[in-house]
């Protein structure tokens, strides 16, 4: 059961899913706009919020032809990479004063780092956690250099083929490290819904990792199906109020809908529970509803219970139904009114059928068939097969069918 601790939190298997607000470029450029967004994380029930430590230069190079201008159907169209990042990026001044509010809301607080200069300098401001992004998961150098801090990993991995997720695996465990995990994540921005193949969780599974989602899409069902699906991570854009405008507003969600996300998926893990079968303690006063044999049709001590005389049918209080081709074609012991639960003490011998009777149980038995039927259209012989224990008669084209069964449930 993969897991990793946090702090004092536990991250996988067995825990809460760990519910993490991305503030991302949803600050505004105001340190004042991003502590505000962390205590409105906090609000909502996030469990941590992560930053993105990078400068402009750490991330790409200064030019203004392709292909370093972005060719995206989104509100990123035609800006270079150079000044999207620059308006994107979290001043690397604000981390401490970001790190010290988050901690005293309760939550974790940790990075995605782009180059190493971006390890060591959180390294230096005590980050407990680190991501690696989907961008950078092909970039094994830097995800060496993070494993090597010894501090647990989310690594998502939007665009990588399998090969390439077992490589950045292999990268980070080589050195030691091996509490990560893996997010399902698609790199579009927004995603779409039809493009998340969340199936690939289950696949993620198999690489012995705590798994998860981060989710660009605008909506929050994604995240309910994935938390079903085994997810214990989940990372969402937050933002205050998206008229805030910025690079990320756009597929980010506001403290409602990340209150609401936070809501559903913890109804959604409660839902889940354990593997148990048999009634719930919620359960208890409904057992009285499930089905059992009660009589009904009034019977004289002596006389044979026939499909006419016994039902299954609800409440609980009788024998079970199972017991049904028992009972059938047995002498009651006692006189038994309509509506009596049948039990045990009403229930006699069975009676020796007629000839004709045995010869088809007889036949069912050498095919070894659990189930004897017979259809005729013979009223003598059709009463000799309701004393012998038939049921289910019915109609058919050729006579009246009826059956009785031979083997146990």
């Amino acid at each position: 059961m993969p897991s990793f601790k946090v702090g004092a939190r536990t991250v996988g298997d067995g825990s809460p899913v760990f519910i993490v607000a991305e503030l991302s470029a949803n600050h505004g450029h105001s340190l004042d706009v991003a502590l505000a967004t962390v205590d409105a994380a906090a609000d909502a029930g996030a469990d941590a919020i992560k930053i993105q430590t990078y400068t402009p230069d750490t991330l790409t190079l200064p030019f203004d032809r392709d292909p370093f201008i972005v060719r995206t159907n989104n509100e990123w169209a035609g800006k270079t990479l150079h000044a999207l990042y620059a308006d994107a990026m979290t001043p690397w001044e604000w981390t401490a004063a970001l790190k010290t509010r988050a901690e005293a809301r309760g939550l974790v607080f940790f990075s995605t780092p782009f180059d190493p200069t971006a390890v060591d300098f959180l390294e230096a401001q005590g980050v407990g956690l680190y991501k690696v992004a989907s961008f950078e998961l092909v970039d094994l150098p830097l995800v060496d250099y993070v494993a090597r801090t010894g501090k647990p990993m989310i690594m998502s991995t939007g665009m990588a083929t399998f090969a390439e997720i077992e490589r950045a695996v292999r990268a980070a465990r080589s050195v030691g490290n091996d509490r990560l995990a893996l997010l399902r994540c698609v790199s579009c921005y927004p995603a779409k819904s039809e493009d998340m193949n969340l199936a690939a969780i289950a696949e993620l599974k198999t690489l012995g990792t705590v798994v998860g989602l981060s989710d660009h899409t605008r909506e929050t069902e994604v995240a309910i199906a994935a938390v079903a699906l085994g997810a214990k991570v989940v990372e969402k854009h937050f933002i205050r109020d998206r008229a805030l405008g910025g690079p990320d507003a756009f597929f980010s969600l506001e403290p409602k809908e990340f209150k609401e996300l936070v809501r559903a998926i913890r109804a959604c893990e409660t839902a889940i529970g354990s593997a148990r079968f048999g009634p719930t303690p919620a359960e208890a006063k409904s057992v009285a509803f499930r089905r059992s044999l009660f009589v009904t049709a009034d019977l004289k001590a002596g006389e044979i219970f026939t499909a006419k005389h016994v039902r299954s049918v609800r409440p609980s209080n009788g024998l079970a139904p199972e017991q049904l081709p028992r009972v059938l074609g047995s002498i009651a012991r006692a006189d038994v009114a309509a509506g009596t639960p049948l039990s045990e003490a009403h229930v006699g011998e069975r009676v020796a059928p007629s000839g004709r009777v045995q010869a088809v149980l007889d036949a069912a038995a050498k095919a070894q068939a659990p189930i004897a039927r017979v259809t005729t259209s013979d009223a003598t012989f059709l009463a000799e097969l309701e004393r012998a224990g038939f049921y289910h008669f019915h109609e058919t084209k050729d006579g009246v069918a009826c059956e009785r069964r031979l083997a146990s449930y």
